[in-house]
């Protein structure tokens, strides 16, 4: 599995995700631009000492991801999906993919593949959505449960 954070903004959730791709073993792709900078301090403290184990790839956009990495699975998680994230079987090969914090993943990105969008449910009526690094860690762990990897 892999995880894809397209344009991520905030540095403490692509950080905490990265300690959470060191644990877990599992690549991190960050999809340009970013709303900081790689070397950016708050990154750099929300991954602790982890940096050095987390697969990173830095891709420049979207296209360049698509056209160097060449998917086999593209999962998106999006509040506006219709179905729940754990109504799928995960596999090995999967890239999940999460949208910035402010503005989630662009509609037209996933909208033709509508069966391949995921949402996290939640009760509350009064949130608009979960913390980016807390929904990566919902979903990789099904993932990885689902394999038996965890």
């Amino acid at each position: 599995m892999h995880v894809v954070l397209y344009e991520p903004e905030i540095p403490p959730n692509t950080g905490s995700v990265a300690r959470l791709c060191a644990a877990t073993l599992t690549p991190l792709h960050l999809i340009e631009p970013l709303g900081f900078k790689i070397d950016d301090k708050h990154l750099k403290r929300a991954g602790l000492d982890y940096w050095p184990f987390v697969d990173l790839h830095v891709h420049k956009n979207w296209q360049r991801f698509l056209a160097e990495v060449k998917p086999a699975r593209l999962l998106y998680f999006t509040k506006k999906a219709e179905q729940s994230y754990t109504s799928i079987r995960y596999t090995d090969g999967d890239f999940l993919v999460f949208g910035p914090e402010t503005r989630g993943l662009p509609e037209e990105m996933w909208q033709e593949l509508a069966a391949c969008a995921l949402r996290i449910p939640m009760s509350g009526t009064g949130v608009r959505s979960l913390n980016l690094s807390n929904a990566v860690s919902i979903v990789l762990y099904e993932g990885l449960r689902q394999l038996g990897k965890v």
